[in-house]
């Protein structure tokens, strides 16, 4: 019960005072299975992109920290080819930072600063990470490129009403997760967040 009070509290805060270039709402009547967008931010790589998010809310919320990953692709050190995301606030202490003090809105606000401020000393992907430390003008290209490819909304595809993913991007987030799979068989030491 305190979970469902919350979650519609909080979902009221989003619809009514959502934090700058983030939505999030719930499919259908489901309301532990959420989905937000985050706009990438201007001056970063991620300029006018769109990234959809996967938001689970678990049993035990506020005390357990959503599941969140990523629907959109996106190059970045904290962020895996199947969405996951490297990041303390969605781990619970002692190797990460939830607390029920924390809520959706605080959490997608830190993903969009973390998307502004890769951290490439703890993160998802070693070689992106050591593309962002060593070759930035390179990481910055690809990380556009991926943006402009996976992103931008080409004629509008989100539509009043209908935020779900398009079919070119669920047709991306296959590739992706497939990817990652064979990504995961080649080479299992490159992911060191834990």
């Amino acid at each position: 019960m305190q979970r469902a009070s919350r979650l519609k509290r909080e979902l009221q805060m989003l619809s009514t005072e959502p934090p700058p270039g983030i939505t999030c709402w719930q499919t259908e009547d489901q309301i532990d299975d959420l989905r937000a967008q985050i706009l990438g931010g201007s001056g970063t790589p991620y300029d006018g992109g769109v990234f959809s998010l996967e938001v689970k809310i678990p049993e035990r919320y506020p005390f357990e920290p959503p599941k969140i990953r990523f629907l959109t692709p996106i190059y970045h050190p904290n962020i895996d080819n199947s969405g996951r995301i490297c990041h303390d606030a969605l781990k619970l202490p002692p190797k990460g930072a939830w607390k029920p003090s924390l809520n959706i809105s605080t959490v997608l606000t830190s993903i969009q600063l973390l998307m502004a401020e890769p951290n490439p000393d703890d993160p998802l992907m070693a070689d992106i990470s050591s593309e962002f430390k060593y070759n930035k003008h390179l990481f910055m290209e690809k990380a556009r490129k991926w943006t402009r490819e996976h992103a931008i909304q080409k004629n509008s595809g989100v539509v009043d009403g209908n935020k779900e993913n398009t079919p070119d991007q669920k047709a991306s987030t296959r590739k992706r997760e497939a990817h990652s799979v064979q990504q995961e068989a080649e080479d299992p030491a490159k992911r060191t967040c834990v």
